[in-house]
């Protein structure tokens, strides 16, 4: 199939990649053009416009940073929906609150085209592996349409409901990660007069019950955080979550839910982000609060 993907940040990046190697052809337009380099590299095709994208495609993936982008890429000028695409099948995988979808699915379906949502849990790494967690939102006729394309990137991909069940479930699988990170980082600050050494102490906390995924899969980057050596490359940074929390809290609030967990980790990412931590790997924010005030 040819599909297209618009949105090459690090996750779009991948998610392209993944579908060349399972034999897709795919095209990819971004933005910033000179992102799109190593994907072109790889031997996708690249689009001028969304609109042109969305001509030479049969079906368009997207993951882009939040709703004002999502409006821009899927409804301005050149954007995906400017031209033709009655019978056309969209894929909106960004991290975004539930009613952007809802309300892009409506002005999708005027167009004569499907949407199905699909936010992914998961980083670059599973991104590439095809390991990632889908959460679709659709039609129940409209996610079996996308299952042959998302299936490939995805260990497990569940149909959550209906548009906007999608992007839900997704702030819902992501809160226990970013309180986690804070939680992590009050636990080394705990015992760091101890003197064990970083190694020592991420191969004893990694070996607990408490610890998380993204705790194992990131454990020598907060060593070498730890140590003070470079970490290697970030996979979803802080900035990213304080936006993905923000998202969270406002939802939350929306459905009458009190939420003191996420307040208080979105207050201690926050500091981090104004701390020149804004481009680290989130995991970073346990290194953070892991020194912070240290004498």
């Amino acid at each position: 199939m040819h599909i297209g993907v618009a949105g090459i940040g690090k996750m779009g990046a991948a998610i392209a990649l993944r579908l060349m190697e399972v034999g897709h052809q795919v095209t990819v337009w971004n933005r910033s053009p000179g992102k799109t380099k190593p994907v072109i590299d790889a031997g996708a095709a690249i689009a001028a416009t969304p609109a042109e994208l969305a001509s030479k495609t049969n079906a368009v993936l997207t993951i882009l940073t939040d709703g004002a982008a999502i409006e821009q890429v899927y409804n301005g000028p050149d954007g995906l929906l400017s031209g033709a695409v009655a019978g056309k099948l969209f894929i909106e995988m960004s991290t975004v609150p539930p009613e952007v979808n809802v309300a892009l699915a409506a002005k999708v379906r005027v167009k004569g085209a499907v949407l199905v949502e699909c936010p992914v849990g998961g980083s670059v790494p599973p991104a590439r592996q095809g390991k990632l967690i889908g959460l679709m939102g659709a039609e129940p006729a409209d996610a079996e349409r996308a299952t042959p394309i998302l299936q490939p990137l995805c260990r497990r991909l569940e149909h959550c409901g209906p548009v906007g069940a999608g992007s839900t479930m997704k702030l819902a699988i992501n809160l226990p990660l970013m309180v986690a990170w804070q939680a992590y980082g009050e636990a080394f600050a705990i015992c760091r007069d101890l003197g064990w050494e970083p190694k020592r102490l991420l191969d004893l906390f990694t070996d607990t019950s408490g610890a998380n995924n993204a705790l194992k899969n990131r454990a020598d980057m907060i060593v070498a955080m730890l140590e003070g050596r470079p970490p290697g490359p970030t996979t979803f940074n802080i900035s990213d979550a304080c936006k993905d929390l923000r998202t969270m809290l406002a939802t939350g609030k929306a459905k009458g839910a009190a939420m003191p967990a996420a307040t208080a980790a979105l207050a201690s990412f926050d500091e981090a982000s104004q701390n020149g931590l804004a481009a680290a790997d989130g995991s970073g924010l346990s290194v953070y609060w892991a020194n912070r005030g240290k004498r």
